[in-house]
């Protein structure tokens, strides 16, 4: 009997410990991650030198500071268009804007693509927009591009104010999730903000997409009254060596970061951030969500006379609008903990369009090779390993488009090739070439210096002009 003690207690000590082992198991599998999380963090008119982790010394950022402490800095990285139509379309689209298929009924964008929402939909994301969209009228919206909610996204550019009801004359109220609502006093980037956490708290246990893009700071410059008035202190304190303007071809540059409204826009961008990454930290979502922050195209401080600029993006030259530096390379940082590694700054070359399947490869889905035609994943960068061949960029700006003539530039077709980039101003038949290596400002026009290499690249600019059917 002892011994047939023994061995029933023997027997049932292993079943117990198969069962606890079973119970682990089980519980493992529970907490394994599911897919990751993607916020996509878009700022409107965001200059390279806006952030200070990018150098500023007047705009106070500490939370976007912090997230390229905990993720990694792009320090060439592009919008694919110096506008905001076309550098949105290339995101969605994983296209050159040059590409794009223009109708009257729909915009800039066609209905016939295959958005990067409509993507993470397909693969079983929750997908969530608020902001600006600025792609299309009625009928091409954020919730006809694979968007489950859209907050604030319809066809116009800008609000007629940032604060509540956002001026009378603005529809934007009238698109869904901002209708009958609000107080006076509310501020639309803390709004949308609301809104975008209220989103993330209610798919908390499901995988989403959350595309946060707000009209800040694009015009009217409107202000919290605290914020600007704090950073007009940091304004008046400040010695600045350099004018406040100079000259870009015809149209007058800001030199100087000294406008205290816009730097209290950009504090409230700050915030917008800091809430957004304190909610996925409370929820413990942070490790498990991929946070991309960035902006459609350079600031706006280049136009054909001194009122309404906003900021100053040197040491780069001109802003929106312009095809030279100001208007197209932007501040872009990357976090996802424990997947991308902290702290690290990247001199690789990204453009708008590059987005699309490098998320796609990031969160586990299939790419769409004949969608995002024009892009190259930079998932490889962002996991430490080797970097992908990265061929020409390409940027094309029709002549006559109408902010062209008010910003004082011209039509154009650029390409960037290794350190080289040429500017083809196609309609006046001149062209300029710069090294940016060794002249990041585009100071020096070296096309006379090295003629073989400007023909050799006007020559492939032409060709792919030609290519994609790009419009004059």
């Amino acid at each position: 009997m002892k011994n047939l003690s023994f061995y029933f207690c023997t027997f049932l000590a292993i079943i117990l410990v198969l069962s606890a082992c079973s119970t682990n198991t089980s519980k493992h599998k529970q907490s394994l991650p599911t897919s990751p999380n993607v916020v996509f963090f878009l700022v409107d008119d965001l200059g390279w030198t806006d952030v200070a982790c990018y150098g500023s010394e007047i705009y106070k950022t500490p939370n976007i500071d912090k997230l390229a402490t905990e993720g990694m800095l792009f320090t060439q990285s592009y919008a694919a268009h110096p506008l905001c139509i076309g550098s949105r379309f290339s995101i969605m689209t994983g296209k050159y804007p040059a590409r794009a298929v223009r109708s009257k009924k729909f915009g800039l964008m066609s209905p016939d693509e295959t958005t990067l929402a409509e993507t993470f939909k397909e693969g079983g994301y929750q997908t969530f927009f608020a902001g600006k969209w600025h792609l299309g009228n009625e009928g091409n919206y954020p919730e006809n591009q694979g968007f489950d909610i859209n907050i604030g996204g319809h066809h116009m550019g800008a609000p007629a104010s940032y604060f509540y009801p956002y001026g009378e004359e603005d529809n934007i109220r009238k698109v869904p999730g901002l209708q009958k609502e609000g107080k006076q006093g509310d501020y639309l980037t803390d709004v949308l903000t609301d809104k975008t956490i209220e989103f993330i708290k209610q798919n908390k246990d499901k995988p989403f997409l959350a595309y946060l893009s707000h009209y800040a700071v694009h015009t009217p410059l409107e202000s919290k009254p605290s914020k600007r008035e704090d950073a007009q202190k940091i304004i008046d304190t400040h010695t600045f060596e350099q004018p406040s303007y100079s000259k870009v071809k015809n149209a007058d540059e800001k030199l100087r970061q000294d406008n205290a409204t816009y730097a209290g826009m950009i504090s409230s961008i700050d915030e917008s951030l800091s809430r957004i990454m304190t909610t996925l930290e409370e929820l413990g979502l942070s490790e498990n969500t991929i946070i991309v922050f960035t902006s459609d195209n350079g600031g706006d401080g280049t136009k054909m006379n001194k009122r309404g600029k906003s900021t100053s993006n040197a040491p780069l030259k001109a802003g929106k609008c312009w095809l030279y530096e100001g208007g197209i390379r932007v501040p872009h940082i990357v976090k996802w903990p424990n997947n991308i590694p902290r702290g690290v700054v990247s001199d690789a070359k990204v453009i708008g369009s590059d987005h699309y399947p490098t998320l796609l490869e990031l969160v586990g889905l299939s790419k769409k090779p004949k969608q995002h035609i024009d892009a190259v994943s930079y998932a490889a960068i962002l996991k430490g390993e080797a970097r992908p061949k990265r061929k020409a960029m390409f940027w094309h700006f029709p002549a006559g488009v109408k902010l062209t003539r008010a910003c004082g530039t011209d039509g154009g077709t650029v390409i960037q090739e290794g350190d080289y980039k040429l500017i083809d101003w196609y309609n006046t038949n001149t062209f300029e070439l710069y090294n940016l290596q060794e002249d990041l400002g585009e100071q020096y026009d070296i096309s006379k210096e090295m003629p073989q290499k400007a023909q050799e690249l006007l020559g492939k600019t032409q060709a792919w002009r030609k290519e994609v059917n790009a419009k004059n």
